[in-house]
This record gives C-alpha cells, sequence and structure tokens, in this order.
C-alpha cells in the first residue's frame, strides 16, 4: 500500500503525464496507460461509451448526479498523449465531487492530428452535447413551465487548457451563455517564443521543465502559430475575455506554470470576471491525479466540489462541507 504524503512516489508517476520528447510518442502514451488505466472505478461510478458528434467519449455518472449539470473535460498529456483509459479514475472521483455527468472525449492527438485538429473535435463535442442537453432540460420541464437551461462545466488541465479556451472564445453567445464554470488544473496558457517559461535559459520544477514545454508546442503547431490566443490563451485580446465564465485554476505552490495563472487570474478580475487561484502549498504539478500518494489530493477535488455546487464565488479560504441540493437522475443510455 502506498504512503500518504510520498512525494518521490507521487512526482515519479506525475512525470509520466508529459512527454519529455525522448523516444516514440507510442511508447509514452503506452506508460500512460500503465501507470492510470485502472480495473475498477472509484464511488460506484458508472461509464458509459457514446459519440457526441462523431467523437467516443467516455459517459461517467455517479449514483447521484443534478439532472441538469454535466461536465465537459478536455484531459491534457502534451498535445500528444492523454486517453479515457488515463483520466478515467481521475474523472470518476470528479464527477462524484461535483454531483454532475462527466463526458470525457477521446480527440485527436498531434503528431499525427495537430492544430487545430483536437479543437474542431472537442467543438463538435460541445454543440452535439449541447443540443441533447437543451432537449433533456425540454422534455423534463413541466407543462407550461420554461425549460431550465442546461448547466454545462468545461474542465482541462495542463496542455487541454489551451483546446478549452480555443473552445470557450469561438463559441456563439447562445451556447457560451450555458457555461456555468470553467475548471482548470495546472494550465498551459503560454506556449509562445516570448513567453516567460520559454524565453528563460531554463526553468523547471519537480515534474516541468521550459525544453519540455517547448518540445510540446512545436509538435502541435508551428512556432509563429504558438502566439495565437487559441493555442497561448494568456494572448487573448480583451474583447475575447469579456463576459468569461467564472473560472477556478487549481495547481501547486511549486508549478513553473503558476506565473502565468497568478497574471492572468489578475487580469480576469480587473475586467469584472471572476477568476480565483487555488494555489496548494508545496505541491507540484497535476498532485490530484497522485491520490494514492497525497492526502491533499483529495481535499483539493472537496474544495473542486464546492466551487461547482455551491456557488462559491468568495476568496477567503473555503470550508470542505458538501451540502449540495441534488435529487436521484435518469438518463437512457446510448
Amino acid at each position: 500500500m502506498a504512503l500518504i504524503n510520498d512525494k518521490k512516489s507521487a512526482v515519479k508517476k506525475l512525470k509520466l503525464l508529459v512527454y519529455n520528447g525522448k523516444g516514440e510518442v507510442e511508447g509514452f502514451r503506452q506508460k500512460m496507460e500503465d501507470a492510470y488505466k485502472v480495473t475498477f472505478l472509484p464511488n460506484n461510478v458508472e461509464c458509459s461509451k457514446y459519440k457526441y458528434g462523431d467523437v467516443p467519449c467516455d459517459v461517467l455518472a455517479p449514483e447521484i448526479y443534478s439532472s441538469n449539470r454535466v461536465m465537459l473535460y478536455i484531459h491534457g498529456g502534451s498535445f500528444v498523449g492523454g486517453s479515457a483509459n488515463v483520466y478515467r479514475s481521475f474523472c470518476a472521483s470528479l464527477a462524484s465531487k461535483c454531483f454532475c455527468r462527466l463526458v470525457l472525449p477521446e480527440y485527436r492527438l498531434a503528431p499525427a492530428h495537430p492544430y487545430p485538429a483536437a479543437n474542431e473535435d472537442i467543438q463538435n463535442v460541445f454543440k452535439s452535447l449541447f443540443t441533447e442537453e437543451q432537449i433533456a432540460c425540454s422534455l423534463n420541464a413541466e407543462k407550461g413551465a420554461k425549460p431550465a437551461l442546461p448547466e454545462i462545466i468545461i474542465a482541462a488541465d495542463s496542455s487541454g487548457a489551451a483546446i478549452a479556451f480555443s473552445l470557450i472564445f469561438n463559441l456563439r453567445e447562445r451556447y457560451r451563455n450555458c457555461i456555468k464554470s470553467v475548471i482548470l488544473f495546472s494550465p498551459w496558457l503560454d506556449i509562445s517564443p516570448q513567453s516567460r517559461i520559454l524565453s528563460a535559459k531554463k526553468m523547471s520544477d519537480d515534474v516541468l521543465t521550459s525544453e519540455i514545454i517547448r518540445k510540446c508546442s512545436l509538435i502541435y503547431t508551428y512556432e509563429s502559430n504558438t502566439s495565437n490566443p487559441l493555442v497561448s490563451p494568456l494572448l487573448a485580446e480583451e474583447a475575447m475575455l469579456k463576459n468569461f465564465p467564472r473560472i477556478l485554476i487549481q495547481m501547486g505552490q511549486k508549478e513553473i506554470l503558476l506565473e502565468d495563472a497568478k497574471n492572468f487570474a489578475k487580469r480576469m478580475n480587473e475586467m469584472g470576471n471572476v477568476c480565483l487561484l487555488d494555489v496548494w502549498d508545496d505541491m507540484p504539478f497535476m498532485f490530484q491525479m497522485a491520490h494514492e500518494y497525497f492526502h491533499s489530493s483529495h481535499l483539493a477535488l472537496d474544495r473542486i466540489g464546492i466551487f461547482v455546487t455551491e456557488n462559491f464565488a468568495g476568496e477567503e479560504a473555503i470550508q470542505i462541507e458538501n451540502k449540495p441540493k441534488l435529487e436521484h437522475s435518469l438518463r437512457s443510455e446510448a
């Protein structure tokens, strides 16, 4: 049995989430799967397969969930890796904490499918998901009552954050208005040559290095395009960020990505948006996915659950006590 707060073992596992540019991409993907794939999902979460916009997806459903709340999770993996097998267990725990169904797409990956393939897949998933949720809300509305709007949460980690922002930036108002929250774990917000991380001679933390981010960015797209806000959302123009859904960014205090997150949060809040930065002391990149080694991983997901279910929008410490009003919900399987 793993020891709680075994940092050395945790970092060894978390390093498998990022591609260091050495060896074949297929080997990297296989090591991720070997490390993170599980036979049984936690918390009695059920998994079914479904295609949204012709993109294969896992649909994860906890025992109890809010009938009009659904999360679209865009996994990381340095643009070249990641899969439902890798993220299924983590996303099952996240869905359980947030009392929602969760859709986990298997979008196309670089280098075989560079930018904008992943963006196109996620947009197709979102529009198909939105349509189904809107129909379900109409069918569930009482006779004569105005149907409730679907409550869609966009969540992403690391390299998936750029794909998530690309989705939101490109959405029309009627779609965007249904996004209630955006959850980001250790986001890659600027992979352009002029970024603070890539312009430095060398930056590193326990898991990431500037060289890793540079190599992966160039596999994902050509260098001049890395300054595109659809690739580096920190560079987005003010008009793209107006009336943005509320955001929670959760990450470890030791990450080289933290300064970019602070700058982004400051900019969003100065524009009148809600962007909370939840930083965990002495924690590395994506510590939430090393729950067997860090007790803080469990508490961090509790924090996400409160943000989603209790409409938390303050800046003070959050009391970990989930008491959402929910109902057992039924949804026909595809």
